[in-house]
């Protein structure tokens, strides 16, 4: 993507071909999409009305923007050259720094970035220095000798520059967080790795998009997260100083392994050695919540939003912290400003669904269970919601649960559903002798959602089976009070 301004009176030349639109999130890549400073860019949206989106949650500082919305603003007639150039000459045309991928859609490369960085080097040199300075002071007032650090094993490892560009443009899609865009991550990745075996970070980056794609059913759990547990511990094998591997260590410590202690342990490590790595904060508080720590777990939410205010993952997560703690109303409001800003993000639709699950507004929770489906390109269940929909048609609420069974039992024996799922909707009709068949299968089986039976409300028919108790305690999970 280009943008380009006109040397004569003429509007901004129109780019010859399609470029692809891509989403910008900050007025640092708005500025760089324009060739321009951030001050004109915010005077454009002020006083020329620049297409500029705020993420609800977030501070009015943190923005985003599309860059098809900024090329058809450019493109206006009542603007005119001047405006443009914020009252600075222009002789030639300006290229953003991304432009030399714009044809292929690709993210920019570190060679791509080479005359910005320059640019910016002895500024951020003095910001280092100013950082070294206050955490020297900081640690005298803390009695800890200022050459004294935790102990862990420095990467001194050279990177390479081409392994590099790969792990940058593999992070650029795992980003995205779409089945299509992470298998696309997985093989930047991989090949960062074929180019340098010892470079940490691409197994880290591996290792997150196997713990991802499990959740959006475009890899079985029980073959996506072996994968995740390999990457991360070789992660952490070549640089234990990394907080992104032991952050996605812990990621998959618990949710594969169950190990809550052991798991604990890798997410605070992974803060301790980066307190502001956004992505420990939230996979943190996820396993809070996951825990019953809600209290904790909003905590660590917040510290990640105030890191990253404009993070959509952040926000959908900590809407449905809300929806488990017994508040759906504010819940609900924060997922539909999600959903207002950014239709096709997937969780957002799933947790209405839970949303409206909750309150029995079946309508409601049908037209989001089915929007998830299609986002995940998720077949199975989108062949769930088409069944409960016909039950509901028929026999209202229980029409919907006894058809829903029926095929998820079946889906459940050809190995393409959790069992865990048919447990639960067992459980809501009564079917409690059926329901535990289900949740031993799921035990058996050590699938990740049944870290969720001691506090799913869905199984609270269960609550005062000796079985199921005597599950629960085999499991090491404490009963829901």
């Amino acid at each position: 993507m280009t943008g380009q301004f006109g040397t004569s009176g003429s509007k901004p030349a129109a780019p010859e071909t399609p470029k692809p639109n891509r989403r910008l999130d900050s007025w640092k890549e708005i500025a760089a999409f324009f060739g321009r400073d951030e001050r004109t860019v915010k005077r454009w949206e002020k006083e020329r009305s620049l297409p500029v989106h705020r993420l609800p949650g977030g501070s009015r500082a943190r923005v985003f923007a599309f860059t098809d919305e900024l090329q058809s603003w450019m493109n206006s007639p009542e603007l005119r050259p001047a405006e443009l150039a914020g009252g600075d000459p222009v002789s030639e045309p300006l290229e953003s720094p991304a432009s030399a991928d714009a044809a292929t859609g690709e993210p920019p490369t570190l060679r791509d970035q080479d005359v910005r960085h320059d640019r910016w080097f002895w500024i951020l040199a003095a910001c280092v220095l100013v950082v070294v300075v206050a955490v020297i002071i900081w640690r005298h007032h803390t009695g800890r000798p200022a050459g004294i650090a935790p102990a862990v094993k420095a990467s001194t490892h050279p990177v390479n520059p081409e392994a590099q560009d790969l792990y940058l443009k593999g992070r650029y899609y795992w980003d995205r967080r779409t089945p299509a865009d992470l298998n696309r991550a997985v093989d930047y990745f991989t090949q960062a790795i074929v180019r340098d075996p010892t470079y940490a970070q691409p197994y880290v980056g591996l290792a997150d998009c196997y713990n991802l794609l499990r959740e959006f059913a475009a890899m079985p759990s029980d073959e996506a997260f072996p994968r995740a547990l390999a990457a991360a511990k070789k992660a952490v094998e070549l640089d234990d100083s990394s907080a992104e591997a032991h952050a996605s260590l812990a990621f998959v410590t618990y949710y594969w392994s169950w190990d809550v202690a052991g798991a604990e342990a890798e997410f605070r490590r992974a803060i301790e050695l980066d307190p502001h790595y956004v992505a420990a904060h939230h996979w943190y508080a996820t396993f809070l919540m996951s825990n019953g720590r809600y209290e904790e777990s909003m905590r660590e939410f917040e510290e990640a939003q105030k890191l990253d205010p404009a993070s959509t993952p952040i926000i959908a997560d900590k809407a449905l912290l809300l929806m488990v703690e017994g508040r759906p109303d504010e819940a609900e409001a924060l997922l539909k400003q999600i959903a207002a800003s950014q239709p096709g993000f997937f969780s957002t639709h799933r947790y209405l669904s839970y949303v409206y699950w909750e309150k029995r507004d079946y309508p409601n929770y049908l037209s989001e269970a089915r929007l998830a489906a299609q986002l995940s390109h998720d077949e199975d269940e989108l062949a769930i919601v088409r069944a409960s929909e016909q039950g509901f048609r028929k026999n209202g609420e229980r029409g919907l649960l006894e058809s829903r069974l029926e095929l998820q039992k079946k889906l459940c024996a050809e190995g393409k559903l959790s069992p865990f799922r048919v447990a639960q909707t067992a459980a809501i009709l009564g079917e409690k002798q059926e329901a535990m068949h289900y949740l031993r299968q799921s035990y058996q089986r050590h699938e990740e959602q049944f870290l969720a039976a001691n506090k799913d409300s869905a199984l609270d028919s269960l609550r005062g089976d000796p079985e199921f108790k005597k599950l629960l305690a085999e499991a090491g999970l404490t009963p829901k009070t």
